[in-house]
């Protein structure tokens, strides 16, 4: 295997690239119109996935998943701190309903993608089990299906450079779509239109430079965001453990004790839940907090820079096409008919754009987008549906894998 030019345990040179080049990337969004129109997250995604695949930075490290552990937790709170809790239930069934919509995608994906390629890749009914748990809720589902099918290892290994490799190129689609003329043409787009009304005379600033003013932050903004943010995930992730390991799981547990254990044994609904229910107790002190905002959205910049590193495209091409392809027809069918049936129920391009995004992505990627875009009333919801996505994840996969045996 080649070896990049970072090595993977430079540690300090990896966090100076992934901070660094997380920094370039909201310079550029804020200086330049055809970076604010391509917008810092994909720049923060194209330039790490370039980087790694010329081996200049290395395709795994205790960085990245530093970043996954303890970055990504610590911006979830910090971006819910100013949450217009009024709006959350109103909006969450919404996105609710357009999710479990976009769910539909996946397992009419997975079966189509199934049925194509039976023939052609070996134990195909774990992996298509697998993926459809993954489409729906995300890698804990992966991780559950693996298990519970008792997936070959290298398949397992391959199918993860498969789909690192397709989520990356459709977290750019994504992305890409709300700003292409003729999605904006058929479908309404409000959050949008309010992004672009709040920032039209802003003489001459991009978009994303006029939204992102310079605010009077003081040391005890940051002192008690950042220390708030570091006891609700403490806090949410200890109970989310004591609840895991104090309810009934594994085979012939009653179903009620396994979405029991799935809603409060999770981490991030956990952490979710917790933090909203401290800012509706507690309105004044987060409200008067400033910086959260810009505290939370640098360190989901962090976030964007690393999924931006998938596994080798060209192991992939070398060890996985089929895969790819395999992961490539779930993916498309399930943008595909969140777009029609979220057309059809009269649903906001962001909420189906979103919706995709935390089937297949999973919450964090959705919520990531959300924040990217300036979408901001449309956080909460989606990292509260995308993560209840952690609990149908595993019944659509076993569903889905116990029928898929008996084609093979």
């Amino acid at each position: 295997m080649e070896t990049s030019l970072i090595s993977p345990d430079n540690t300090w040179a990896l966090w100076a690239f992934v901070t660094g080049w997380a920094a370039v990337s909201i310079y550029l969004e804020q200086k330049y119109a055809w970076a604010s129109k391509m917008s810092g997250a994909i720049i923060a995604l194209i330039g790490a996935m370039v980087l790694a695949n010329l081996n200049v930075i290395p395709l795994e490290s205790g960085v990245y998943d530093a970043v996954w552990d303890y970055v990504v937790p610590l911006a979830i709170p910090l971006l819910l701190f100013q949450a217009n809790i009024k709006k959350i239930w109103q909006e969450s069934g919404r996105m609710l309903t357009i999710f479990l919509l976009s769910a539909i995608g996946t397992v009419a994906g997975t079966i189509v993608s199934f049925m194509l390629l039976k023939d052609v890749i070996p134990h195909l009914d774990k992996l298509a089990a697998m993926m459809a748990g993954s489409y729906t809720g995300g890698s804990v589902n992966f991780a559950a299906m693996a298990s519970k099918f008792e997936a070959p290892g290298e398949l397992v290994s391959a199918t993860v450079v498969a789909d690192n490799a397709m989520m990356a190129v459709f977290f750019f689609v994504l992305m890409a779509i709300p700003a292409i003329s003729f999605f904006r043409k058929r479908y309404q787009t409000p959050h949008m239109e309010e992004v672009e009304a709040d920032t039209s005379e802003n003489n001459g600033e991009t978009q994303a430079a006029s939204f992102w003013q310079r605010k009077e932050i003081a040391l005890k903004d940051i002192a008690t965001s950042v220390a708030t943010a570091f006891v609700l995930v403490a806090v949410s992730f200890q109970l989310a453990e004591f609840f895991a390991g104090v309810v009934p799981s594994g085979e012939g547990v009653n179903i009620f004790y396994q979405v029991l254990g799935a809603v409060i044994g999770d981490q991030y609904l956990m952490l979710t839940t917790l933090t909203v229910l401290a800012v509706i107790a507690f309105p004044n002190y987060f409200g008067n907090i400033r910086g959260t905002q810009e505290i939370g959205t640098f360190l989901i910049y962090l976030f964007f820079v690393v999924i931006g590193v998938p596994a080798s495209l060209a192991l992939v091409v070398t060890t996985a096409p089929l895969l790819l392809v395999f992961t490539l027809i779930i993916v498309v069918i399930n943008l595909l008919i969140s777009l029609v049936l979220g057309k059809w129920f009269k649903f906001n391009l962001e909420e189906i754009v979103l919706a995709s995004n935390a089937n297949l992505g999973g919450p964090t990627t959705a919520a990531a987008m959300a924040i990217a875009k300036g979408w901001h009333k449309l956080i909460v919801p989606i990292l509260l549906v995308g993560t209840l996505g952690y609990i149908i994840g595993n019944y659509i996969g076993t569903g889905l894998g116990l029928w898929f045996q008996t084609f093979m």
